[in-house]
């Protein structure tokens, strides 16, 4: 059978399996009903529609596509490593790694490094939209997460507040 889009079809089945993992991982946790949901019902729902979507692209890359077959290209890894590493840059900076001796920084240190490792990937680096969507994505996180939920955790670094 030809594909006739090769990113579909692939992109469809790592959707499918992703959803199919947090499906399954979903039910180990109380699922509860429409009414009473428990802490499994909103990520097997999820997993489920993404199961599906996926299962949906899959199939019409088999139906329809590019008349040269949307074939993948080459990995961008320089994008890929600086997006994964923009993530453990900000759980490394968040709350701190005594092994290696970094200290914890705190919620705004960390979005800002996340922000700007991540931009890094991008085609240009401009510095004024990077400091812009830093600060939006700081002030937005310190007022959903501390504010509105009353999470606890570090929102500046741990030589500065004490």
């Amino acid at each position: 059978m030809l594909l006739k889009s090769q990113k579909d079809f692939f992109s469809g089945l790592l959707f499918l399996t992703v959803g199919s993992a947090f499906a399954y991982g979903a039910t180990t946790y109380q699922v509860g009903t429409g009414a009473r949901m428990g802490p499994g019902y909103f990520p097997l729902m999820l997993g489920v529609i993404l199961a599906l979507m996926g299962a949906v692209i899959a199939v019409r890359a088999l139906i329809s596509g590019a008349p040269d077959g949307d074939r993948i290209g080459a990995i961008a890894w320089r994008p890929l490593l600086l997006v994964l590493g923009a993530n453990v840059t900000f759980g490394a900076l968040m709350i701190g790694v005594p092994a290696i001796g970094i200290p914890q920084f705190g919620l705004v240190v960390a979005i800002f490094a996340q922000v700007a490792i991540a931009s890094l990937a991008g085609e240009k680096f401009i510095v004024k939209e990077v400091l812009v969507l830093s600060l939006i994505l700081s002030v937005g996180s310190y007022l959903a997460f501390v504010k509105l939920l009353g999470l606890q955790f570090p929102v500046w670094p741990a030589f500065i507040a004490g």
